[in-house]
């Protein structure tokens, strides 16, 4: 929901050598603090320090991967709008969000509460995910969208 004074002191505490990294982390999380600190000019420590300090904000959540789903068989792609009964939205969304499937869940305005993204090998599949979706309780409705085409899906945010 809206920013927290929290989060916005950890940003405002972001220094440029952070956002560099941050940068340079993006491209390749593999890189190592020595490959950093080179390509900044800064000392090994000094790279250590920093990221370690953007870990402990929690601006750094993890490295991981990331992986072209349709090389490994996840050729569907969908957009499932939500509608749940109101007080019982953060249940629905914590359900959806252990599927193995599912890859992102947001809250959202407008006529549906939530929408959810997830990924999926064929049709049965996901024509299995939807019925135990309708089968949770507190669902109103669903809508649920096939991606033609991904054209762009990138996590990282430009620094």
């Amino acid at each position: 929901m809206g920013s927290s004074k929290l989060e916005s002191d950890v940003t405002e505490q972001i220094e440029n050598i952070d956002l560099r990294i941050l940068s340079l982390l993006q491209e390749d999380c593999r890189l190592s603090f020595n490959k950093i600190a080179r390509k900044l000019g800064i000392s090994v420590g000094t790279a250590f320090n920093h990221v370690k300090n953007l870990e402990k904000k929690g601006i750094i959540n993890g490295y991981t991967l990331m992986l072209d789903s349709g090389k490994l068989g996840y050729n569907l792609t969908v957009i499932i709008m939500i509608q749940a009964e109101g007080s019982f939205l953060a249940d629905v969304e914590n359900e959806i969000s252990k599927s193995a499937n599912t890859i992102a869940v947001y809250d959202i305005t407008g006529d549906y509460d939530a929408v959810a993204v997830a990924k999926f090998k064929d049709r049965a599949s996901l024509n299995a995910f939807i019925k135990n979706l309708l089968a949770l309780p507190h669902i109103k409705r669903t809508v649920t969208h096939i991606a033609l085409n991904v054209i762009k899906e990138d996590n990282r945010v430009k620094l």
